[in-house]
């Protein structure tokens, strides 16, 4: 996927607003990359951008090398609310978009039944959203999202709502999935932390307007655990981060 040379403007009280400028990235096949910023910077624009939510001003995204025009099944997205339908059981839930795309009913439980499994969660297919805990129904939108079997998949902040040791047992779960699966992610944070523990390359965005600072190359061990996050190599890269993060406040 690349982002080339995109601007967007709003406008307010009648006078443009510039919230992103020059925003240049690549994201390679499976790659998981995120991007960091203060709030306001324009992160979320950018997402909805790339995912084809939102046209920008100027610009364009291209995903193999075609350009996004609108929403579409090569690009999954994931919110920080879980977005989920409270009257579909977890299984109809993920089959949601495989429904809307006609897909035979066969074809559709298998392949249900697949990603129940791959996100642990195949005892409670036929539970209700409200039956299960925050985690479970972020777990249940990654399934529903990953069904379709997108080029890239954007989150944004899925982790955001979530109790601190509920948000890192789902780091760990994602960084597992990603190595299972190696779909190419691009997701959008705040917790400096979450970003250099999940990818392997790091953008940091300057705000007002958007633009990309920094990139930091995340150079750990593709296989991780919550333990290096108190590694030297971790505390020297968090510390790279938080200093441009600073200067931008």
């Amino acid at each position: 996927m690349e982002v080339r040379d995109v601007y967007k403007s709003f406008s307010v009280q009648g006078k443009p607003l510039m919230v992103l400028q020059g925003i240049n990235l690549q994201l390679y096949s499976r790659e998981f990359v995120c991007l960091v910023g203060t709030s306001g910077c324009g992160k979320s624009t950018l997402l909805n951008i790339v995912a084809g939510l939102v046209a920008p001003s100027a610009g364009q995204v291209l995903v193999d090398g075609e350009v996004v025009l609108g929403p579409g099944s090569d690009r999954g997205m994931v919110f920080q609310g879980y977005t989920l339908y409270p009257w579909l059981t977890v299984s109809e839930n993920i089959a949601f978009g495989l429904q809307l795309r006609k897909m035979p009913k066969a074809e559709q439980q298998e392949r249900v039944a697949y990603y129940l499994d791959v996100v642990g969660l195949t005892q409670f297919a036929k539970a209700y959203p409200k039956q299960l805990s925050g985690g479970m129904k972020q777990r249940v939108a990654i399934a529903r999202a990953l069904a379709n079997e997108p080029e890239v998949l954007l989150m944004d902040e899925p982790f955001g709502a979530l109790d601190a040791q509920t948000k890192e047992q789902m780091q760990q779960f994602l960084l597992d999935l990603w190595g299972r699966t190696h779909v190419t992610v691009l997701m959008i944070t705040h917790d400096v932390e979450e970003a250099i523990f999940l990818s392997q390359r790091v953008y940091v965005m300057s705000s007002r307007p958007g633009k990309l600072k920094l990139e930091v190359p995340i150079a750990l061990p593709e296989q991780r655990d919550l333990e290096i996050k108190l590694s030297s190599e971790f505390v020297d890269i968090k510390r790279d981060i938080i200093h441009a993060l600073r200067d931008e406040g």
